[in-house]
């Protein structure tokens, strides 16, 4: 299967936003990619997460999942993206992933479980928590995708959850804040994820001056399959399910595992 990770520059003319993910999904399925992946945020960003985002929060059948829904069946590729999802608290939104099959009908959701209060930042002030923790996957021509976002990544039970759901493919969509070592932890945790739990992990990232970058595909060994660096881009890559069941015919830590 090839997969395709879109790296934007996203800011809050949404319109534009959208017109970036349209154009870079075209992109994709020319190039024969079966999905594409976007970041977290990617129909809205700032520098730092405000009041601002509440107000334009929007349900996933509104305006925004619309067009992304209509996108997806266009280029006819699966899309998944980070939108602003409306909660039942008009304070606070969801900060939410979507995923779209080829034909533009909706495979799953995923609300943020664990928000960015950390590095001066506080993401609680604005977004709120998801409301349940069960692992969010769906699939695509036969291959089971797991849902995270961004700081999610720090918390490696969350990835053992999803690859006990049956994941091959590990989408961290984010806007990695940048900072002291951060590309080198992002570059590191998306590594020791997939060497965790013996699968892909295709880690999409914000450019910057938001965040840091630097989207990549890493396999099942943690080798990075395909990486890009700054700029706004997408890239396509090529994985295999057959590489997963091999590399865990190795090292059946699934199996060994005491510790629950």
């Amino acid at each position: 299967m090839r997969i395709a990770m879109g790296q934007l520059a996203s800011g809050t003319d949404t319109a534009a936003n959208l017109h970036a993910i349209d154009g870079f999904a075209a992109r994709a399925a020319a190039g024969g990619a079966a999905l594409v992946a976007f970041p977290e945020y990617a129909t809205y960003e700032k520098k730092k997460i405000d009041a601002t985002f509440p107000t334009v929060a929007q349900p996933l059948d509104g305006k925004v999942g619309t067009e992304l829904a209509r996108i997806a069946a266009h280029h006819g590729i699966a899309l998944v993206a980070g939108m602003v999802e409306a909660s039942p608290d008009p304070a606070r939104a969801y900060n939410t992933l979507v995923a779209f099959g080829q034909d533009g009908s909706q495979l799953a959701a995923y609300r943020k479980v664990h928000l960015f209060d950390a590095q001066g930042f506080r993401e609680s002030d604005f977004v709120a928590p998801a409301p349940a923790t069960e692992p969010v996957t769906f699939d695509v021509d036969g291959v089971r995708f797991g849902l995270m976002t961004c700081y999610d990544l720090r918390f490696p039970e969350q990835a053992q959850a999803l690859s006990d759901a049956g994941s091959q493919v590990l989408l961290v969509c984010s806007s990695w804040v940048p900072g002291e070592l951060k590309t080198k932890q992002w570059r590191t945790l998306l590594a020791a994820r997939a060497i965790e739990n013996s699968l892909y992990v295709a880690g999409v990232c914000q450019s910057p001056p938001v965040s840091v970058g630097h989207s990549l595909l890493a396999g099942p060994m943690g080798e990075v399959v395909a990486e890009l660096g700054t700029v706004p881009d997408v890239l396509a890559a090529d994985l295999s399910p057959a590489a997963v069941a091999e590399v865990r015919k190795h090292f059946p830590t699934h199996r060994q595992r005491r510790i629950r």
